[in-house]
């Protein structure tokens, strides 16, 4: 097995660029508001029916008048960013620097730019009122259990947060509850944190009335989580 040998940069030297990068963000997206982030694969291929769901997607949250937020990358978040830019809505793309993932989405009216996952995660949970999670691996489990926990801690105000794509969720919601419902690792109210569903006017609805309400009821700028 071949090893490769990955160079870290000492903390005195990433703790400044982390910083550099949540300020240059929060600078940035100042005239842009609240929005709502759409996670996703990079891997989905443009002929996949979750790039043509995430794309209508997009367009709809466009269309209500919603800033859409995605990972600026390929895939589901291209798809979003592109429905959401085709329909003359405001297209945010939080583009990560990585070593297999050279090109960006060209599906951006705000774009900006990350070296490091936690000032980019950051970025998506301070300017963010609601969540949508389609089919993704690792880095999409990651944004969705994390703002779960967010919102669990009460570290974030509660948020609605959608898992679109049953077929692939409901293999990971089964698993849930037989491993940590039923062995008490979460609370029987936990589930409650985030709803399951295909039904994009179902979505809309329901992620409309609370981004009108939220806003409404706010008295704060965009915030990190405590």
């Amino acid at each position: 097995m071949t090893i490769s040998k990955t160079v870290r940069t000492s903390v005195d030297q990433q703790i400044p660029r982390i910083m550099s990068e949540m300020q240059a963000a929060a600078d940035r997206l100042k005239e842009v508001g609240w929005g709502v982030s759409v996670f996703g694969s990079a891997r989905i291929q443009p002929q996949s029916p979750y790039y043509a769901l995430a794309q209508a997607v997009g367009a709809r949250l466009a269309k209500a008048g919603l800033t859409l937020i995605a990972g600026g990358g390929p895939g589901i978040m291209e798809a979003a960013n592109k429905g959401a830019y085709e329909a003359g809505g405001k297209s945010v793309g939080l583009n990560i620097t990585l070593p297999h993932e050279t090109t960006h989405n060209p599906y951006q009216t705000h774009s900006l730019y990350f070296d490091f996952f936690s000032s980019r995660k950051a970025t998506f949970f301070m300017h963010s009122a609601a969540y949508i999670a389609l089919p993704g691996g690792f880095g999409t489990l990651d944004e969705l259990f994390e703002i779960v926990t967010l919102v669990q801690t009460g570290k974030l105000p509660p948020a609605p947060i959608v898992l679109m794509g049953v077929s692939f969720w409901e293999g990971l919601i089964k698993w849930v509850n037989a491993q940590l419902l039923d062995h008490n690792l979460i609370g029987p109210h936990d589930l409650e944190l985030f709803t399951i569903s295909d039904d994009i006017d179902l979505v809309m609805d329901q992620i409309e009335a609370f981004c009108a309400a939220y806003v409404e009821h706010l008295d704060c700028a965009p915030a990190m989580p405590e």
